[in-house]
């Protein structure tokens, strides 16, 4: 009966906004309430005469700069508000509505449906409750209309009373977020994460949080994101999402024991103070156990539509045969070159009638479209033919929509990227015992190989860290030109393992690549290896070699902000000696110069003396 209510309800209140907006005076609405109301309500002309003044006391009036005009509420024996001419007690007060009318109704099915200029006065006035701003926003935002669906959630939570605020504002609140990123108001998501860590309710700032250090993991910036935990600590001590974000944090870190040993902390806490769900308990008892696996099954099954499928590639790469072999030759002028077979092409075919993505893009780490939204079709499909993987090239495209996606989350390398580079080393030992040479990116179908390996590298990179750096060392023993770039990421990982004299080693510019310039992250890793080892005066003239290569690192890198002082651009090739450059390098970096005991001082000091 009340689902019947609530239809009906709706039904009357949206033509009642009809006959409102047309001159916003009440004698045409009781007009239609009479003529037009009775057929929404099931009939019942009372029904509709009672409810016509309840909606019109709460509707917001244009000509009234968007204030409503309530009707002063009759006594039993006065007229009756409807203008029947009877006493309330014979007409409107004898009636007895189905249900409760939320008193934003009229708000929120206003702001559905203005548009442009009026909808911008009324978000400006103030006077929208913010109930109906809240089921507004949604309501935009589930139905495509992501300008609306902003520009109205953006109100609510620009109004600055964060006690006011619903409590179901949490999905509104990641919804506005999602918003800002995908249409690229990124100060303004920004903002309103700093406005809601540091005055918004409590049920709001374990989100902000949440999605301030996933938006610093995403990034790679390991130090902004430890910044953002220790902040959330001070303010929220007993917050249980700190327990999931530590774990997360940990485990982009490496320290994946340690993330067991906090999880079972914050378990023992918790529980002890009983204000936890069982499931919630739960889940603190399994990520104490396995951190890594209790993250990957939770994304999984965050997955919706996707769980099952990705749960079916996982357990196929876990059974996954020995890789053939490939077709592989060395020239006389020790050029090492892997042609695809007939075999290959015809398997990569029947992979691509079903995979969307029409092929690579330029960009080493690049598709040329994104695969995930059809996803629920050739990930079933890959699963009833796992022999497509017998071919490179459906290795390649598998591996860089894998990479796309979890590339970021070391939770999910054991069981999808692990795989796919024990595939991939086969082949790269089978390409080695062809004699010494080069795998140039340029010669015949090596590009296959060399990014399948690049993009297994990243994936692997937080994840699965020693397997990461052998891979990336065996490409660099293949590819002497380093066309990958892959010697600033295995000394960026060897830095982090503590490994400083290697580093140190590999910093060393190879006579090949010597065309290719000097690299930042080079430069700065061997300052950094140098300064560990204790030989000032040589870290001293590599910051020389550094800052000639960039002027602005160093000061980047000794500065506090964990944002950009001015936008740097969007993902993708950076310019050498750019201030873009220095900062991907800072936010690459900045947490192993930071745990270095006295590094950024020395740095200060450096920069001080030029």
């Amino acid at each position: 009966m009340l689902a019947v209510w609530v239809e009906q309800l709706l039904g009357f209140a949206s033509g009642a906004l009809k006959a409102i907006r047309q001159d916003e005076r009440y004698p045409a609405l009781m007009v239609w309430a009479r003529e037009e109301g009775p057929r929404l309500v099931g009939g019942d002309l009372s029904l509709a005469q009672a409810l016509a003044p309840e909606l019109w006391s709460q509707t917001p009036l244009a000509r009234l700069d968007f204030r409503c005009e309530p009707l002063a509420r009759p006594g039993r024996n006065e007229p009756c508000w409807c203008d029947s001419g009877r006493k309330t007690k014979h007409c409107c007060g004898a009636v007895t509505l189905p249900g409760s009318v939320p008193e934003h109704l009229m708000w929120m099915l206003s702001l559905r449906d203005w548009k442009g200029d009026t909808l911008k006065a009324a978000l400006a006035s103030g006077r929208a409750p913010a109930q109906a701003l809240l089921e507004a926003g949604l309501i935009a935002a589930e139905t495509g209309q992501r300008g609306r669906a902003q520009q109205i959630l953006e109100s609510l939570f620009e109004r600055g009373d964060w006690s006011r605020l619903p409590e179901q504002a949490e999905p509104a609140f990641e919804i506005l977020i999602d918003l800002f990123q995908e249409r690229g108001f990124h100060r303004k998501r920004e903002a309103l994460l700093d406005a809601v860590l540091e005055h918004g309710p409590l049920f709001l700032r374990g989100v902000a949080l949440e999605r301030l250090c996933l938006m610093h993991l995403d990034n790679d910036d390991l130090d902004s994101a430890r910044a953002a935990f220790v902040r959330a600590q001070q303010a929220l001590p007993d917050s249980p999402t700190l327990a999931y974000i530590e774990a997360m944090l940990l485990l982009h870190e490496g320290h994946e024991q340690e993330a067991a040993e906090r999880a079972s902390f914050w378990f023992r806490r918790l529980a002890r103070q009983g204000d936890l769900a069982p499931e919630q308990l739960q889940f603190l008892a399994d990520l104490a156990e396995n951190p890594g696996a209790t993250l990957a099954e939770q994304l999984l099954n965050a997955e919706e539509d996707l769980a099952e499928p990705l749960a079916s590639l996982q357990a196929l790469l876990e059974e996954l045969p020995t890789a053939p072999r490939l077709a592989v030759s060395c020239s006389g002028e020790g050029r090492l070159e892997y042609h695809t077979t007939a075999r290959e092409d015809t398997l990569h075919a029947a992979w691509r009638r079903v995979f969307p993505v029409s092929g690579v893009s330029d960009s080493p780490l690049g598709l040329d479209d994104d695969p995930w939204p059809a996803a629920a079709e050739w990930l079933p499909e890959l699963c009833r033919h796992p022999e497509w993987l017998d071919a490179p090239a459906v290795v390649q495209e598998l591996t860089l929509a894998l990479t796309s996606r979890f590339g970021s989350l070391p939770w999910m390398a054991p069981s999808l990227f692990v795989p796919l580079a024990v595939r991939l080393e086969r082949w790269l030992e089978q390409v080695a015992a062809e004699g010494p040479g080069t795998l140039a990116w340029e010669d015949a179908d090596n590009t296959l190989l060399l990014r399948t390996g690049l993009a297994l590298v990243v994936g692997m990179e937080r994840g699965a860290r020693e397997r990461s750096r052998r891979l990336a060392e065996d490409l660099l023993a293949l590819d002497r030109h380093d066309s990958l770039g892959l010697r600033e990421l295995v000394l960026d990982q060897l830095l982090r393992d503590g490994r400083d004299s290697e580093a140190l080693a590999l910093s060393e510019q190879p006579p090949e690549a010597e065309a290719e310039g000097p690299v930042l992250g080079v430069l700065m890793g061997r300052a950094l290896a140098l300064y560990r080892l204790d030989r000032l005066e040589e870290a001293a003239q590599a910051l020389d070699e550094s800052h000639a290569h960039n002027a602005h690192a160093v000061k980047l890198m000794c500065g506090d902000s964990s944002a950009p002082p001015t936008p740097v651009g969007d993902d993708g090739p950076v310019e050498p000696g750019s201030r873009a450059e220095a900062w991907q390098y800072r936010t690459l970096m900045r947490d192993q110069w930071r745990a270095t005991p006295g590094a950024l001082a020395w740095l200060q000091e450096w920069l001080a003396r030029r």
